[in-house]
């Protein structure tokens, strides 16, 4: 029975919690005196209490978590000692009676080993005895546990418990290898925790640094990290500048320099310089608790190809009960019928492809790429039609104003400071480039009317009142609407430039051209995507068609749809479906739908949106477009190993049983095999963790 951590008594500064025995004494008493407040801590081994003293305003609750995660810690590492225990005892137990039993021992030493040999076959199967009796008694039907529990009492009852021993050691090695790339897994998990932090650098009112507990910090507050430590909160810099390691949140390896207006995130650790942050996200609404939560969920998530691995490994249970049994009569031999039992296709399908599933998402996860689930692995195999949003996907969604045309009677600067004026509150990456650029010429921001809202249109654009008159920003389509007249303004303006109209009082002021640049690395992610067997990459705009006929010519794609509305986006996508299986690719709101519709979401970017987020399958954390093309090709990849590994168990296997039931082998010979072919199939799985990288020019270029 396992012991929880309960607090013994507690007064205002001095608290005892009664916990587990037997810690180490030095490392539990360092590491509850980190936990900001502590004072001291005295752990005695004996009585196994920890006594503490703490400021008064400490909560108990934190401190009792954060005691418990160094107990987690410890009975985490010894579980995964206990897990060898089997494979050592059952391995050496092996050799000792192979060469008692061969060399001119007595028989009483000879009967001892014997004896010993099968104590421990029940010993270190007793688990896998106790589950396969149970499924039998509780469910009416035999597992792979069952089939293993007969295989080990037959070679009891034949006196072989070589045979035995040989299932138990090789089974617990492919278990291990399998428990291993799950950890693994599991590892980047634990890497992400690990970056948490449970304190920060709180910037009172008088303007000094305090320490506090992250649960005291809340959004709008300041925070300055110094260097060496762990970013705590998600938000804006204000002062300051420095080098940051953001590996654990866009897998991205190259350090990034960092200045005032830089946004940053939670688990980052800063290398050089000091910061002082605002803070706009702490806690579980940080980018990492969010890649943390996902990573969890992801693994509980099984593909389809798993789900029919388990069910055809089930089935297979009395197949191989019915070859034993048939062997038997025919032959009058228990040694041919018991190679039925200890060579089957159970072990080898379900570890092989549950192994290569978590390795996959593994490795996805260590490239900066969180996969939700195993069974978006498999759909992703067979995509053969992507279709990418422009803005902030293609383009970097960092626009920048590229030429201005004033309506007769105005001026450039009157044109920025009316469109400014709508869009100063937007987040639309058009928003930015305007506000930059009225900030770019000094050009005073006027406020809009008292008790006005921002009015917008999705897709089309933005509206509010100055002066009790209407300032509207937005695309050609929306100035009709609102039956403003355009003029000839369009036509001055170079046709591949996105055109953004500005109107006020129902009276054209001006046009602003707009430039996005394409990403680096997005010529090179297209050529991969068709590389790795996709047919059409499609483009998404809602920009229009002159926009988007030139960007589609650029990348080469093999087609575009323009000025498209959200609920557009969604109808082309569910159009393609139709046909074929459809990757969408996108950052914003307007993406959502389309993201939820298509075969496979991707949202790709540190500008993505939390709804963009929640609709997508997978989310590329950082701006490098080459991931697309890596996880279309890893999820093929994968797929392939998991077909491999079907193959040859069934070959390896199948080879077994035959020369087994002829009698060409023993059933020690034939439990060699299977479990052999077993270990084969789960470490052709776990090489997924090991495969090469694409690297394209721009990954070389920012590394330079």
């Amino acid at each position: 029975m396992t012991v929880g951590i309960r607090v013994g008594h507690s007064l205002p500064g001095r608290t005892r919690f009664y916990i587990p025995k037997h810690l180490e004494i030095n490392c539990i008493e360092a590491w509850t005196r980190s936990f900001p407040g502590v004072y001291s801590a005295s752990y005695n081994a004996l009585t196994g209490s920890l006594l503490i003293y703490h400021n008064s305003e400490t909560l108990l609750h934190n401190l009792k978590s954060f005691i418990q995660m160094y107990k987690q810690t410890v009975t985490s590492t010894r579980h995964s000692w206990e897990k060898f225990v089997p494979a050592v005892v059952s391995g050496t137990v092996f050799l000792v009676n192979w060469y008692l039993q061969r060399s001119s021992f007595s028989l009483l030493v000879k009967a001892v080993s014997h004896w010993v040999s099968m104590a421990t076959v029940v010993g270190t199967s007793y688990g896998v005895i106790k589950d396969g009796i149970n499924h039998v008694v509780k469910e009416r039907k035999a597992n792979a546990n069952t089939l293993t529990a007969a295989s080990l009492f037959a070679s009891l009852y034949m006196r072989n418990p070589g045979s035995a021993l040989v299932i138990t050691l090789m089974s617990s090695i492919s278990e291990l290898l399998t428990e291993y790339t799950s950890q693994q897994t599991k590892q980047y998990i634990h890497s992400i925790l690990e970056l948490d932090t449970s304190y920060a650098w709180k910037v009172t009112a008088e303007g000094s640094e305090e320490k506090v507990l992250l649960d005291q910090i809340n959004q709008g507050d300041q925070v300055v990290v110094f260097i060496g430590e762990k970013i705590p909160v998600d938000g804006s810099i204000l002062t300051g500048n420095g080098t940051i390691d953001e590996a654990s949140i866009t897998g991205e390896y190259m350090p990034r320099e960092v200045n005032k207006g830089h946004q940053v995130y939670a688990g980052s650790v800063l290398q050089a310089g000091q910061l002082t942050i605002s803070v706009e996200k702490v806690g579980d609404d940080t980018a990492l608790s969010k890649i943390v939560k996902l990573l969890a969920e992801a693994q509980e998530k099984r593909a389809p190809i798993q789900n029919i691995a388990d069910t055809l490994a089930e089935k297979m249970v009395p197949v191989s009960f019915g070859l034993a049994l048939l062997t038997f009569l025919f032959t009058k031999s228990l040694n041919r019928a018991l190679n039925m039992l200890v060579i089957d296709f159970i072990c080898g399908i379900k570890l092989s492809t549950a192994t290569a599933l978590y390795a996959s998402i593994g490795r996805a996860a260590k490239e900066g790429a969180i996969v939700k689930g195993s069974h978006h692995i498999e759909q992703m195999s067979k995509i053969d039609t992507v279709i990418l949003d422009k803005t902030g996907t293609i383009t970097e969604g960092m626009p920048v104003v590229q030429q201005i045309v004033a309506a007769e009677g105005f001026n450039e600067e009157d044109v920025i400071r009316l469109a400014a004026t709508a869009e100063k509150t937007s987040t639309h990456p058009i928003a930015d480039a305007i506000i930059r650029q009225a900030k770019a010429w000094k050009i005073p921001i006027p406020d809009r009317d008292s008790n006005t809202q921002i009015e917008t249109t999705v897709g089309k654009g933005i509206s509010t009142w100055l002066e009790g008159k209407r300032v509207a920003v937005g695309s050609l389509r929306f100035m009709d609407e609102l039956k403003i007249k355009t003029n000839d303004l369009f036509e001055k303006l170079e046709g591949d430039e996105n055109v953004i109209y500005v109107a006020y009082d129902q009276a054209i002021v001006g046009v602003v051209s707009i430039f996005d640049k394409i990403r680096s690395g997005m010529h090179r992610a297209v050529h991969n995507l068709r590389r790795h067997g996709i047919d059409d990459v499609i483009m998404l705009t809602g920009d229009k068609r002159s926009v988007a006929r030139e960007m589609s010519r650029r990348l080469k794609l093999n087609g575009y749809h323009a000025e498209a509305l959200p609920e557009d986006k969604a109808s082309y996508v569910k159009r393609y479906s139709r046909t074929g299986n459809v990757m969408m690719v996108g950052d914003g709101v307007n993406d959502a739908p389309a993201l939820a519709h298509a075969n496979i979401g991707i949202t790709m970017g540190a500008k993505r949106t939390d709804i963009a987020s929640e609709a997508s399958d997978v989310i590329i954390t950082s701006d490098n477009p080459q991931m697309l093309s890596e996880l279309v090709g890893l999820s093929k990849k994968t797929m392939g190993i998991i077909k491999q590994n079907f193959v040859a168990t069934f070959a390896i296997n199948g080879i077994a049983i035959l020369f087994g039931a002829l009698g060409i082998f023993s059933p020690i010979v034939g439990a060699a095999i299977h479990n052999a072919a077993t270990i084969g199939v789960v470490i052709n799985s776990a090489r997924i963790l090991w495969l090469g990288r694409e690297v394209d020019e721009s990954q070389i270029l920012c590394s330079a």
